[in-house]
C-alpha cells in the first residue's frame, strides 16, 4: 500500500517538523509513505472573494498536476464525513481491499481546497466542524494514519 499527503504549504515550526519525521517514520513501517508540497500563494488580507478564489485554484492546480489518475483521493475538508480513528482505519483497509492501495489525502492551504480538487475526490473526511490551522491538520492526519495502520 501507498500513502501519500499532499498539502499546500510547507512546515515552518521546529516542533511541526519534528513531529512530521517522527509520524513519517512510523507510518513508512507500515506502507510505502511520501509527502508532497505545493508552494502556499501570497494573499493578501483583505484579499476580494475573486482574488481569494484565483488563490485557491492556483493552488488546487499545484495539487491535482500531483495527483495520478489511478489514486484514490481523500481530500480533507469541513463538510466531509466525520470518522473516528476506527472508521478511518476500516477505509483505509476497504480501500486495500478493493484494489484502491494507491491513496492520497489532500490538504489545502489556508482558503481551503478549490472546486476542482473538491470534485477530483473519492471521499471528502472531515475531522471536525471547526477550523484548524493547515499545518497542525497535517500532523494530526499523520497522527489517525498512523494509528490506522497498526
Amino acid at each position: 500500500m501507498k500513502i501519500t499527503i499532499a498539502a499546500v504549504g510547507k512546515l515552518k515550526e521546529d516542533y511541526l517538523k519534528e513531529a512530521s519525521g517522527f509520524l513519517s517514520s512510523n507510518i513508512s513501517k507500515h506502507c510505502d509513505f511520501e509527502i508532497i508540497e505545493i508552494p502556499d500563494e501570497k494573499n493578501e488580507e483583505n484579499a476580494s472573494a475573486a482574488v481569494m478564489e484565483a488563490v485557491k485554484n492556483k493552488e488546487g492546480a499545484g495539487l491535482l498536476k500531483k495527483i495520478g489518475s489511478s489514486q484514490y483521493v481523500i481530500a480533507l475538508a469541513i463538510d466531509g464525513e466525520q470518522l473516528n480513528t476506527e472508521k478511518l482505519k476500516n477505509k483505509i483497509r476497504e480501500c486495500k481491499n478493493k484494489g484502491r492501495d494507491d491513496l492520497v489525502f489532500v490538504i489545502g492551504g489556508s482558503l481551503g481546497l478549490s472546486n476542482e480538487v473538491l470534485k477530483r475526490a473519492d471521499f471528502k473526511l472531515s475531522f471536525s466542524p471547526m477550523t484548524f490551522p493547515h499545518q497542525l491538520m497535517r500532523i494530526m492526519l499523520m497522527e489517525q494514519i498512523s494509528l490506522s495502520l497498526k
